[in-house]
């Protein structure tokens, strides 16, 4: 078989056990219920179908189009539309997703038309802002919002969640997490609900579970960087018996040559309008690979190699430092990488970055 680079090897083994693993450790905790999060690979549906066979129940995508891709390929499981629903796509929200996540009463009460003008109930999940500054309400306005949706018809309050880590980067806390414990129940006394989520955050939260501090009450987690990379993200480390490598990144060397390490000549602005600065190491060997920032974020690459190191990049070119491997290498070689979140996102984003699939 002719593999065509870049390509991007995806390992369905390696995720469908990810998620088995994480399954099996948020219940041992009391996590009952889980979110695959597959917005990094575009909802790429040979994934999802992974984390469906390793015990995952519900996913969660930010893009309604991919919410829509998946229902399209006849997966029957509920979908949670994780970014808040923007008021033009309502219609089509009740339509492909089984549930969202939300903070505006005015979207909420959209959804609820939308919902009842298509013989629907759809599912709310309230979020509460407890720091991070991303979506959600204040815990202070919390039961003046509830006091405004909770009659709606078409629509049913469902949870609470939280997000953290993605924007200001609070990470989860005993004293965070409490704090959405204690407004579920005031939801719950007041209102007289049953909240079936209590939706504890990401990735992120997973240290605080292993930790063994997850406050009790906390029934929900949406996991994607875990799954797909192995690894909580915090610190980034890897959780113990998670595969980290599931996707590999390949690039094909275009040249290789021995070059300065110092451009000749007056330097200005690169091609993205910086001001590259270069320390000088003498002469050493190159290597260009067919790969570039218009496919990944560079910076989150990692040569499986370790003799080799990245350089910097142009939009099409991948420049590496090769010194100390040079004579193993030649022209139409491959170099693998593993990819951070980051240069996974765009990878699989990048429709010239194909997409190869292993143990399937």
């Amino acid at each position: 078989m002719i593999l065509l680079n870049p390509r991007i090897e995806i390992d369905l083994m390696k995720i469908e056990e990810n998620s088995r693993l994480l399954h099996k450790i948020c219940q041992e905790y009391g996590i009952e219920k889980l979110t695959g999060v597959n917005k990094v690979c575009c909802a790429d549906i040979e994934v999802a179908k992974a984390m469906l066979r390793g015990g995952i129940e519900m996913l969660g995508d930010s893009r309604l189009e991919n919410l829509q891709k998946i229902r399209e390929a006849k997966i029957e499981v509920p979908l949670l539309l994780l970014r808040l629903p923007m008021l033009s796509q309502v219609e089509k929200i009740v339509q492909y997703a089984d549930c969202s996540l939300n903070s505006q009463v005015e979207v909420i009460e959209a959804l609820s038309r939308a919902a009842q003008k298509n013989g629907r109930i759809h599912k709310i999940i309230l979020m509460i802002d407890l720091g991070d500054l991303r979506e959600g309400v204040r815990p202070e306005r919390v039961l003046s919002v509830i006091e405004k949706i909770k009659d709606l018809s078409g629509i049913r309050l469902v949870g609470i969640g939280t997000n953290l880590t993605c924007y200001g980067g609070v990470i989860p806390t005993v004293e965070n997490l409490t704090l959405l414990i204690e407004l579920a129940k005031k939801i719950e006394e007041k209102y007289q609900l049953t909240l079936e989520i209590i939706s504890g955050g990401n990735s992120s939260s997973l240290q605080i579970l292993q930790e063994g501090k997850m406050p009790q009450g906390i029934n929900h987690l949406r996991l994607g960087e875990s799954i797909l990379l192995g690894r909580e993200t915090i610190a980034r480390n890897i959780i113990p018996g998670l595969y980290s490598d599931a996707f590999t990144i390949y690039a094909e060397i275009i040249e290789i040559e021995k070059k300065p390490s110092v451009p000749l000549g007056i330097i200005g602005q690169d091609t993205f309008g910086n001001s590259p600065v270069f320390i000088d190491i003498g002469e050493h060997w190159r290597a260009i690979v067919a790969l570039g920032r218009q496919d990944v974020i560079v910076e989150g690459l990692q040569p499986l190699d370790s003799r080799i190191k990245i350089i910097g990049a142009s939009s099409d070119h991948l420049i590496l430092d090769v010194n100390a491997c040079a004579q193993e290498l030649e022209v139409g070689k491959e170099i693998a990488f593993l990819p951070s979140y980051g240069a996974l996102l765009l990878a699989m984003t990048s429709p010239y970055i194909n997409k190869v699939y292993r143990n399937n």
